[in-house]
């Protein structure tokens, strides 16, 4: 149990039929909460939950109605929405989490700040530990990109292709080391990657020049991820071109807004040069090594 604003306040684990104030929850909290929405969305609640390493435990605090929602997936990244951002909140999620396995934590800076104290990772060695730039686009706005380039679903024959890629962004991006897990992990992706629609390479002249994905999607709003140029075709703007094309599928099937959370300064001005603004800054921090929560007393 956690004390809160209104009294005493209860954290228990979601069970179903809890799907639908979850996600009442969490829908005004969108920019923030796509992972925690679309896990819930895709994978569901309770025993019969997916194995996927996506798919989500959740966990609600409630004072009367919900007043924040905590998940673990299965690959062991911690998520949160927990508005008040008080630490009692991140406090109780940490007593039902003690002897979990955690490789990493995402969310809106704030609470993640709140969170890496809570849970005792605040000198945890982390391969990438980052405030990022957190951007919208109402795709209304969205500016279409110049140029002949062509977007296309993943096929077969990229499997390839999209390990080297992979490899390359895991360790030159999120600061992976070059092992025989990090080579495993980009294959199983890249296998991933061939049974997933979410998954687009940008081609100009027959040429392999680009990746983009959604790594979160709803009815409604997608979560850009998975970007990625080669060295050898960079400073192109096929970065945003790939984006801005998926964009345009999303915007044909009425899906009205797109968020993401960028890299880095040049990935910020090929956001901004096909419409995204800026709306506050995401936390993306991923362990070097998983910790076990309360291993430390």
């Amino acid at each position: 149990m956690a004390a809160g604003l209104g009294g005493l306040d209860v954290i228990r684990m979601a069970k179903p039929g809890d799907e639908a104030a979850i996600d009442a929850f969490l829908a005004p909290y969108s920019e923030s909460s796509m992972f925690l929405r679309s896990n819930l969305a895709q994978f569901g609640i309770g025993p019969d939950k997916s194995d996927d390493p996506r798919g989500t435990t959740f966990w609600l605090i409630e004072d009367g109605p919900i007043r924040a929602v905590f998940g673990r997936s299965n690959a062991g990244f911690l998520m949160g929405q927990a508005p008040d951002n008080l630490p009692s909140d991140w406090q109780a999620f940490r007593d039902v989490l003690r002897g979990a396995t955690v490789a990493g934590i995402t969310g809106a800076t704030p609470q993640i700040k709140t969170a890496l104290d809570v849970l005792n990772l605040r000198r945890a060695l982390f391969s990438v530990m980052r405030d990022e730039p957190h951007y919208k686009l109402v795709l209304r706005n969205l500016k279409h990109p110049e140029g002949e380039a062509q977007l296309r679903p993943v096929q077969p024959d990229d499997f390839n292709l999209l390990v080297d890629w992979i490899i390359d962004y895991d360790t030159s991006v999120l600061g992976s080391p070059m092992t025989d897990e990090t080579r495993d992990r980009a294959r199983a992706n890249a296998d991933a990657h061939m049974n997933s629609d979410s998954h687009r390479i940008l081609e100009v002249d027959g040429t392999p020049v680009a990746k983009t994905a959604f790594n979160a999607a709803l009815p409604d709003m997608v979560q850009i991820g998975g970007v990625y140029t080669p060295p050898e075709h960079r400073s192109h703007g096929y970065a945003r071109t790939a984006v801005a094309l998926h964009l345009l599928e999303a915007r044909d099937r009425d899906v009205q807004t797109a968020i993401l959370f960028a890299s880095g300064p040049p990935a910020c001005r090929a956001y901004e040069a096909i419409g995204f603004q800026k709306i506050g800054t995401y936390t993306l921090a991923i362990l070097a090594q998983t910790q076990v929560i309360g291993a430390d007393g």
